[in-house]
Parts: structure tokens; C-alpha cells; sequence
């Protein structure tokens, strides 16, 4: 298949060349690892598994069944490039959230301006009402910063969370999920609850326009830069997709909005996908230990083999592993106080430390010893460590990446458009030195031969993709 457009440079990733050295590697660690490595069989059958969980999740007689709840987003039309005006935009989706001012101009161009606020870990999971409270008030701070406070500002808003959308402006929250826990929120429109707290304070004219997930809002940054955009990923804390459908093929859609539509986007919520049991002949000992020790068990089994929020944790629990059954560290006498040193925090070994270690230069390795300095106290760690710790970071990102592959793939092979670009963003694929290479790979495998894609990086999706929809929002009222 013909790339058309190169919009990012990466290391080649073919049979040969997939995994660094891998010769150079005793056997323990390539038995150690092989159940991260997907056979040719294994992804055909997940991506077959994952095909029919999306046709379930759009059908009404099948969705309550479905795990990728494919809801329908209400967002019908794609941005042109010509849209205009100021716009604010609110992105929560982790510990932190941001505000932003965009300021449309036409021409697919655009300026913006943004702060970023903290979640304190008391307020993810107390009372709903303090949460939204609390976001009110940073966005009153915000528009006095900027001298707007009489002006009636458009909001857009980024909530990546599950959501079940019955209007452009109403999200029902299904689950929450990275660590939030609200009570009061589940099950309530998000929408109503923000709307409610900005009028509580009655000193700013906000009007929310559009509530949206964090992947349409990368579909739609994108698609202002490059017409041929059609799917939205996010590969970052969470993992989620969006796409675009035919209106015929989402049975959720009010049928009036079917009469006048031809699309809509979808928003896949493929993060649940496997917990009917989709993905069990893939799971390992080491995901089921991160789904058991997590907030959210038996939930998001997708996600917590894709996303950053677990991707250090599995590598965490293999590597404990590997001290535990002296394949790592063979020659030191403080094996066990390593291990136990990882076993004391679920988050010692970040998922950027992966990203680090993968880009690591051979055979000086400074990355790599650094970050084996910092976790157990060792200087010099050994060429042969440093080769391990690596592959294990590559078996557990490739597979990751497979699996995004997988779900990409079977979207764009969902979408009548011959030329598709996928907009991706999120920290795991924006600062992984193979993600792109890996997805591509597979994509290449799965992609039907009568289409082309490629695959551009978002310019800020959560913030100025929610201006953009509150923009399309605005001129289509």
C-alpha cells in the first residue's frame, strides 16, 4: 500500500528489525516475554473480535450487550477551515485540566491561548458538585485574565470519560474511569452540572455548546488542517476512538436527525472492549494482576493494555518478575531488595520511562542506567541488563500499538472514503519513538488493499478540536 502524505518519520519496524538485537538476548527473557507477542493469528482474531463489538455496539437491539458503546456524538459536520470568532474550550480528562481561548480567523488558521489548572486528589473523588464548582471558578479566573468577562462566550468541552450523548450539549457520564470517582455524577448529564455551576456563580456569560470526547476533538483539529481526516485516536492516559459514520448504520441516532443527516461521528469508547471475554486468550498474568489491583476491575480491559496509565505498570510487574527468576541483575547480591523496592508502589516505573528507554543509544545506554540508578541505587548496570530492560519495554509498547492498529484498522475499513487520515494524539504515541512505526506495521496487514491512509499527529485536539466543534456548532444553529 502507497503512504501518500509522510507526516511522520520512523524507525523501520519489519520481522527483522521489530525488536532491537533480539539475537543478542538469552532465552530467558524471550521466554519471559513471548506471551506479549502477538501471533499473525492472534491479530486476525482480535481484529474479527473487535469488527463485530463495533457492529454490536451500533446496533439498538445489541448495544446494551456491546462493549465499544459506539455512541453517536451529535457532531454532523467537519470543520472547513473557514469558521471564525472566539471560542472557549474546557479539556478534563486527568489530573489536570486546561481552559483555552481560540481564536478562529478563517484561512484554517487559528490562535490560542490557554492555562492549566490542577485537580486536587481530594476533588477526583469527592462530591460531583465541588468538582464542577471548582472548574467554574478557574474558568471565571480565566476570563477576567483575559478582560472577557461581558462577552458571551461559546463554550466547547472536552470530558474524556465514557459518555452516553443524547444531544450536541448532553452527555450522560456511563463510568468514570483514570482514578476519578465522584459520586453524584454517574448517570447525570455533565453538561446540566457545569451549566449548573457557572450560573451558581452568575458572574460570567459561558454558554456550553457542545460537550465532546477528547478523540472527536482531535478528529475535528485535524480535519481543519487536512480534509481527508475520517478517525480520531487517542493513545495517552486512556485509550479511545472516534470515527466517522453513514447516519443509516447508528441505530441510537433520533430518526429525525437520521432524515437530515448523512453522518455523524462515533465515539467508539473501545477502552471496555474485552470485557466479555474478547481478549482473554491474549491477557497475560501481568494484566490480569494490574486489572485486579485497579480501581476499576474487570472494566477497560482495552485500555489497560494500551494506555499510559498502565503500560508502566505491566512493564513494572515483568520486571519483578525477571529479578525474582534471576534473569535480570544475575550477578548482584541485592536481587531481592530490588524487587522488593518495585513492589512497594504500582506507579514507580512511569510509562514515559518506557518511551526513554526505547530511544536509548546502544551500547552506552545513558537512559536506561539513569533510570535503573534512580529505581534500585545501581551504577553501572550491565550492557546485557540494558538489552533486557529494553526488549521487555518493546514487548509491552509493540503490543500495545498492535492492538491500537488492530482497532484503527477496522474503522478506516468501515468508512466508504478510499483516502483516510487518522488524527492521532496522546502521550504515549507523541513521545514513543516506535509507536507510529509498530501501528503502521499492522495497519499495513489489515488495511484493505483498494485504500490508502496515513496517519498525522493532532495540533491540540482536546482544546482547539472543542473550539472548532463549538464553532461548526455555532454556524450550523
Amino acid at each position: 500500500m502507497r503512504l501518500v502524505v509522510t507526516l511522520r518519520s520512523r524507525q523501520a519496524v519489519g520481522p527483522r528489525a521489530q525488536i532491537s538485537r533480539i539475537k543478542m538476548l538469552d532465552v530467558e527473557v524471550r521466554e519471559l516475554m513471548q506471551a506479549f507477542v502477538l501471533s499473525d493469528y492472534q491479530v486476525q482474531e482480535v481484529y474479527s473480535r473487535f469488527c463485530a463489538e463495533i457492529a454490536k455496539g451500533l446496533k439498538r437491539s445489541t448495544h446494551v450487550q456491546a462493549n465499544t458503546k459506539c455512541f453517536p456524538t451529535y457532531v454532523q459536520d467537519l470543520p472547513t477551515g473557514d469558521e471564525m470568532g472566539k471560542y472557549l474550550a474546557l479539556d478534563l480528562g486527568g489530573t489536570n485540566f486546561r481552559v483555552l481561548l481560540v481564536s478562529l480567523k478563517g484561512h484554517h488558521d487559528a490562535t490560542v491561548e490557554s492555562q492549566i489548572y490542577a485537580v486536587p486528589k481530594d476533588l477526583m473523588v469527592g462530591p460531583g458538585v465541588e468538582l464542577f464548582d471548582h472548574i467554574a471558578e478557574c474558568l471565571a479566573r480565566f476570563v477576567e485574565k483575559h478582560d472577557m468577562r461581558n462577552s458571551h462566550l461559546p463554550l466547547g468541552f472536552t470530558f474524556s470519560f465514557p459518555c452516553e450523548q443524547i444531544g450536541l450539549k448532553e452527555a450522560i457520564l456511563v463510568r468514570w474511569t483514570k482514578g476519578f470517582g465522584c459520586p453524584g455524577v454517574e448517570g447525570e448529564d455533565v453538561g446540566r452540572l457545569l451549566h449548573e455551576a457557572i450560573q451558581r456563580r452568575g458572574d460570567v456569560e459561558i454558554a456550553v455548546v457542545a460537550i465532546l470526547n477528547d478523540t472527536t476533538g482531535t478528529l475535528m483539529s485535524c480535519a481543519h488542517r487536512n480534509a481527508d481526516c475520517r478517525v480520531g485516536v487517542i493513545v495517552g492516559t486512556g485509550c479511545n476512538a472516534c470515527y466517522v459514520e453513514d447516519v443509516a448504520n447508528v441505530d441510537l441516532l433520533h430518526p429525525d436527525f437520521k432524515r437530515t443527516q448523512r453522518q455523524v461521528l462515533v465515539n467508539a469508547e473501545w477502552g471496555a472492549f474485552g470485557e466479555s471475554g474478547q481478549l482473554d486468550f491474549l491477557r497475560t498474568e501481568y494484566d490480569r494482576e494490574v486489572d485486579d489491583t485497579s480501581i476499576n476491575k474487570s472494566e477497560q480491559l482495552f485500555e489497560k493494555m494500551t494506555s499510559g496509565m498502565y503500560l508502566g505498570r505491566l512493564v513494572r510487574l515483568v520486571l519483578i518478575r525477571a529479578i525474582q527468576r534471576k534473569v535480570l541483575f544475575k550477578l548482584s547480591n541485592r536481587r531481592e531488595h530490588f524487587a522488593t523496592a518495585m513492589q512497594k508502589n504500582e506507579d514507580v516505573f512511569e510509562t514515559r520511562y518506557i518511551s526513554e528507554i526505547e530511544s536509548d543509544s546502544f551500547p552506552e545506554f545513558p537512559k536506561t542506567r539513569s533510570i535503573i540508578t534512580e529505581l534500585f541505587g545501581l551504577e553501572k548496570a550491565s550492557v546485557e541488563d540494558c538489552q533486557k530492560i529494553r526488549y521487555i519495554c518493546e514487548c509491552v509498547s509493540k503490543r500495545a500499538a498492535t492492538l491500537v492498529a488492530i482497532g484503527v484498522s477496522g474503522l478506516i475499513n468501515r468508512i466508504s472514503n478510499r483516502r483516510i487520515v487518522v488524527g492521532m494524539d496522546g502521550s504515549v504515541y507523541r513521545y514513543h519513538p516506535k509507536f507510529d512505526a509498530y501501528m503502521r506495521y499492522t495497519m499495513h496487514k489489515l488495511v484493505k488493499s483498494d485504500k490508502e491512509f496515513d496517519i498525522m499527529l493532532s495540533e491540540d485536539g482536546s482544546g482547539r478540536g472543542a473550539a472548532l466543534v463549538a464553532a461548526v456548532a455555532s454556524k450550523t444553529k
